[in-house]
């Protein structure tokens, strides 16, 4: 399972998480931090990876182009790493069915953060 977090998301996510979704990555890392949304689609494509992003554009994206690759849309607003990474971690178990499914092509997060 890995994860390709998009630029709205703080890159720290790809180490505080690697006990859960090794292998996962950030647009700054391979360098897609600068290009269309579209771009990142296909680059998550061909590398096997689930989109994380909590941009709409991703949602359309998926409903225009299908899936692979997936997409987790987290619908928050501002929230801290710490808080991402609580929400990612507690989703686990429907992250992981949500990935072995072969009907879906969004999990859509939203959960309130505890404190």
């Amino acid at each position: 399972m890995k994860l390709l977090f998009d630029h709205h998301l703080s890159p720290t996510l790809v180490e505080r998480l690697a006990d859960l979704f090794p292998a996962s990555d950030h647009v700054w890392n391979v360098s897609l931090h600068n290009v269309p949304d579209p771009t990142v689609w296909q680059y998550a494509k061909e590398h096997e990876f689930i989109v994380v992003s909590k941009d709409a554009d991703f949602s359309e994206i998926s409903m225009e182009l299908g899936f692979p690759p997936k997409l987790i849309w987290l619908r928050i607003k501002n929230w801290s790493t710490e808080q991402v990474e609580e929400l990612l971690r507690s989703s686990y178990p429907r992250i992981v069915q949500f990935i072995q499914s072969t009907e879906r092509g969004v999990l859509i997060l939203f959960k309130k953060p505890a404190g």
